[in-house]
């Protein structure tokens, strides 16, 4: 990998997506200005913005919007208050979820309101600590009301 500083028009490209996809002015937390990031050598297109050397977020080739690492969920988690971005566990499960292992639908106790099928998810316990990160399989309706089925496909985690 190539790791570089972005150019201000790159910056004004990351941010973009971000926005677009978080919603909320998130791209200035996900993608700062003392932030660099990682090309890959074959195809010489960004692949990861990082921020001192722990990777915040991945551009995915397959559809042009970000991934969210673990140190991502921890910057969005400082910056935004309860519930957004989250999905809300019971304190029983926590231990299992921060190892990395998938959430439940009968698991989750609350959830942002706007979360849809397919967003990047921060997954927390009732005491709103951060456990893991990942793409949300169900809306936060569906989440709340289903008693089965996975709700959040875990990426990342606290303990993983």
């Amino acid at each position: 990998m190539i790791i570089r500083k972005p150019t201000s028009l790159e910056l004004k490209f990351l941010r973009g997506i971000a926005n677009y996809q978080f919603g909320r002015n998130v791209g200035d937390i996900l993608v700062p200005n003392e932030a660099t990031i990682a090309i890959s050598p074959s195809t010489m297109r960004i692949r990861h913005i990082m921020l001192k050397d722990k990777i915040i977020i991945t551009l995915r080739p397959s559809d042009a919007f970000f991934s969210l690492h673990i140190y991502g969920g921890i910057l969005l988690h400082k910056n935004y208050s309860s519930p957004l971005f989250r999905v809300i566990v019971r304190n029983d499960v926590a231990s299992f979820i921060a190892e990395g292992h998938d959430v439940f639908a009968k698991h989750v106790v609350n959830v942002d309101n706007v979360i849809r099928a397919g967003d990047e998810v921060i997954v927390v316990n009732e005491n709103d600590e951060i456990l893991a990160v990942g793409r949300s399989k169900l809306c936060s309706d569906e989440m709340l009301s289903l008693k089965r089925g996975v709700a959040v496909r875990v990426r990342h985690a606290i303990k993983a």
